[in-house]
């Protein structure tokens, strides 16, 4: 009898779970996929970047990010709702603009999901072939990772941040393992620091190294998403938002610096520009870990990837849930599951449109990778900084108004130069966004609309009714004013 009035309210819109610190940080650090940052966009900073100071970049752009975490942690003791940012800058700044931010976060996630299924699928095809199994078509594998994703979404999150926290200790591993032997077995001309040098930082173009870094850290900021499912979500989403940072930069920083070593700082710019796709995963590998590397690397960058949609499918379906629960989108959405207190409807819906984007891609014939992975990437990039500006924004005023919090740090300073900082970012991303999806002004063009329309299809939402008597609401924090 006490389980059966449990689950009615769970159903009611109740997340479940019990999810710490390191689950937390598993969580969106995966959604980085760092061996994929690694693998996959170093190269090409390194090639059309500012070369050998690509790990300053990465380090300018944590920098400015953990500015930015500083008003967002503040935040988030405040506010816990599965809703991240929709709910942060709906308490900030109202609710249209919170709807209107949580478009972008639903572009934002769906755009870099399903670019990340495309390059995925793309890799996994190429190591079931390499192994001698059949070559079937790209698509085929992406929906077979999208049931996969699917089931592991419907269940508890601390299932999914078990199966993340394996996958992200593999392929933060081999790195390390890499990183490691290139400084213990030297380059070819030493180890130094240029790398982090202010005048290395400013060779070449920085704007687009800059560009491609923040696009490294897409899901860091999905911390508080998981706050109603966590043990103490006032200490708990704080501290993974700094451990997250921190960790996915030095990172970073350290496996970009290890690469250029084993090149050469004279080197790397011409030889990332030869080798853009195996540079880390072939040549380096190969020469620092021998035909090992050339199996493990591989494989470990499919996980990489397959970690990453599990933590982005996530993101979209507790999305789908918090739109549903405050009246937005369809109540349905806003269930929970009976048993596993998960937003499994959401989750649902997350399956149904990755399926929907990967059908449309797939029919008309693009490219997995060229295509479907370098476009989605730039659209997600754009839309995720202007995400961050909204919340910051949100942050200055919530605190302003509330007076919740007297530390002027971390309600003002802090937030400032952070949001400083991502308008300087996003002004390099969008003088270099034509570069980033392949060159064509037109298509940019179109992405850039596209931006602006997630938001405004967002601010639309608001004319939907709010909850009625019998939905649950967001929790509201007493010391509030009512929102409009």
């Amino acid at each position: 009898m006490a389980e059966a009035a449990v689950a009615p309210e769970r159903r009611s819109g109740e997340l479940c779970g019990s999810i710490g610190v390191p689950g937390i940080v598993f969580l969106v650090v995966a959604s980085a996929a760092p061996l994929t940052a690694i693998g996959g966009a170093l190269p090409v900073m390194l090639a059309i970047g500012n070369g050998a100071g690509t790990p300053s970049a990465y380090l300018v752009v944590a920098l400015v990010l953990l500015l930015f975490s500083v008003g967002y942690a503040a935040m988030s003791r405040h506010v816990t709702d599965t809703g991240a940012f929709f709910a942060f800058v709906t308490r900030g700044l109202g609710r249209r603009a919170g709807l209107g931010s949580a478009g972008l976060a639903l572009l934002t996630y769906t755009a870099i999901q399903a670019g990340i299924y495309g390059l995925a699928a793309t890799t996994l095809q190429g190591l079931v072939v390499q192994y001698g199994g059949p070559d079937l078509p790209w698509w085929l594998w992406a929906l077979a990772l999208v049931a996969v994703v699917g089931v592991l979404g419907y269940r508890n999150i601390d299932l999914g941040a078990k199966v993340l926290g394996v996958l992200l200790v593999l392929e933060i591993g081999i790195v390390a393992v890499l990183s490691v032997a290139v400084f213990v077995q030297g380059g070819p001309e030493g180890t130094s620091l240029t790398s982090f040098t202010p005048s290395s930082f400013a060779t070449g173009s920085p704007g687009i190294a800059l560009m491609f870094a923040i696009a490294s850290f897409i899901g860091f900021e999905a911390t508080s998403i998981y706050g109603e499912e966590a043990r103490d979500p006032q200490r708990t989403v704080p501290v993974a938002t700094y451990v997250a940072v921190v960790l996915i930069g030095v990172f970073y920083a350290f496996a970009s610096w290890a690469v250029v070593t084993a090149v050469g700082a004279s080197r790397v710019a011409a030889v990332a520009g030869e080798h853009p796709a195996d540079l880390v995963v072939g040549v380096v590998s190969g020469q620092y870990l021998g035909p090992l590397g050339g199996h493990v690397l591989p494989v470990l960058l499919f996980t990489s990837l397959f970690a990453a949609l599990l933590s982005f499918h996530n993101a979209i379906s507790r999305y789908f849930f918090a739109l549903g629960r405050d009246g937005a989108l369809p109540g349905a959405l806003a269930r929970t599951h009976g048993r596993h207190g998960s937003p499994h409807t959401g989750s649902l819906a997350q399956t149904v449109t990755a399926v929907v984007v990967l059908a449309a891609f797939a029919l008309a014939g693009a490219d997995p990778v060229a295509q479907l992975f370098t476009w989605m990437s730039g659209l997600a990039t754009v839309s995720v900084v202007v995400l961050m500006l909204l919340a910051c924004t949100a942050v200055l005023v919530f605190f302003a108004r509330t007076g919740l919090d007297g530390r002027t740090w971390n309600t003002r300073t802090a937030p400032v130069l952070g949001g400083v900082g991502l308008l300087g970012i996003l002004v390099a991303v969008l003088a270099n966004f034509t570069t980033l999806i392949g060159g064509s002004a037109a298509l940019a063009g179109f992405f850039l609309a596209l931006v602006v329309a997630a938001f405004a299809v967002g601010w639309s939402l608001s004319l939907r009714r709010r909850p009625v008597a019998g939905e649950v609401a967001p929790p509201t924090p007493v010391a509030d004013p009512p929102q409009p």
